[in-house]
């Protein structure tokens, strides 16, 4: 059932053992919004845990080291930035039929939740939950305000992408003069980079192909290239925004090897085209111009059945 933000306010009030899930290989956005909630409630005196089902990367530390989680049985179960109970992963698996509350801002949510704030209009979850915990009237602290703005920085590539809005940089305005330490966090996330990751980049660039007259851009992170780089999950970040900054380019597609044989594919496209629409055609989803999906069979094969669905979506 979707629910207004008044009733998502009034469900976190009510509840004083809570439990936070984020998705798995978790972003800026997931952990920001969940760790936001987490240290808002907190301070509000409830018992509250955060989980993720995969290692947080350590980039990220500046917010997330200071968490100190409570054991309990939770009153209410909430998953926050997380449009499919799928994404949650393997580890929290035994959640996907138990989740009270979703807080999320993806078109392609599906309604796994029992109850779910759906802030479509919001460039980022985390931009949503600034109007949750401020609604709660919780204090937003120097510690709440960097993991909100976290949030709302990367999901908008530091204010660059379609989503933002006028809202996005009042939100981020507010944030700033709650203490986020915009400088020290815009400098982690988008102007540094791990020697492994240079040499990760160097080795997809040269896997770069061109399709309908340079329109379309793809690039392969194999396992071997992966492996062979030294780069760890936390290195691949940004990596699938490299094909669609090629001028003329309107869908920049990565195609990543998975140890299970399939391929993790992440679209970027400009606006003239919707990367979700060509993603749920192979059971994905996400935003308008930045979505995933899982393909089957070899490189040769993905490829190709990426390309057939762009080829539609160009009208060529």
């Amino acid at each position: 059932m979707e629910i207004d933000l008044l009733k998502t306010i009034e469900m976190l009030k009510q509840s004083n053992h809570i439990l936070i899930l984020m998705h798995h290989h978790p972003d800026g956005d997931t952990l920001g919004s969940g760790y936001g909630l987490f240290y808002a409630l907190k301070g509000m005196g409830k018992t509250v845990r955060a989980i993720c089902s995969d290692p947080i990367p350590q980039k990220y530390s500046y917010f997330t080291d200071q968490a100190e989680f409570d054991e309990m049985d939770p009153q209410l179960i909430v998953a926050v930035d997380v449009a499919d109970a799928q994404l949650l992963g393997s580890e929290l698996e035994s959640y996907k039929d138990k989740v009270d509350l979703c807080i999320d801002h993806h078109r392609s949510n599906n309604f796994y939740a029992k109850n779910t704030y759906l802030a479509v209009e919001s460039s980022a979850t985390c931009e949503a939950m600034f109007d949750v915990v401020t609604g709660m009237g919780a204090k937003i602290t120097p510690l709440i305000a960097d993991c909100l703005y976290t949030g709302v920085a990367t999901d908008t590539g530091c204010f660059k992408f379609s989503n933002t809005t006028s809202k996005t940089h009042d939100v981020a305005a507010k944030l700033i003069d709650l203490g986020a330490d915009y400088v020290m966090i815009n400098r982690i996330m988008f102007e540094t980079k791990t020697k492994n990751r240079i040499v990760l980049e160097q080795s997809v660039l040269s896997t770069m192909e061109f399709f309908f007259d340079n329109r379309c851009a793809i690039i392969c992170i194999s396992s071997d290239v992966l492996h062979k780089s030294g780069a760890e999950e936390d290195d691949l970040d940004g990596v699938s925004s490299l094909p669609k900054q090629i001028e003329g380019v309107d869908v920049g597609v990565t195609l990543r090897e998975k140890a299970d044989g399939t391929y993790r594919v992440s679209m970027r496209t400009s606006e003239q085209v919707d990367a979700s629409k060509i993603c749920q055609a192979f059971g994905g989803g996400g935003h308008l111009r930045a979505a995933g999906c899982t393909v089957q069979g070899s490189y040769l094969q993905a490829k190709q059945e990426i390309l057939d669905q762009v080829k539609i979506a160009l009208g060529v």
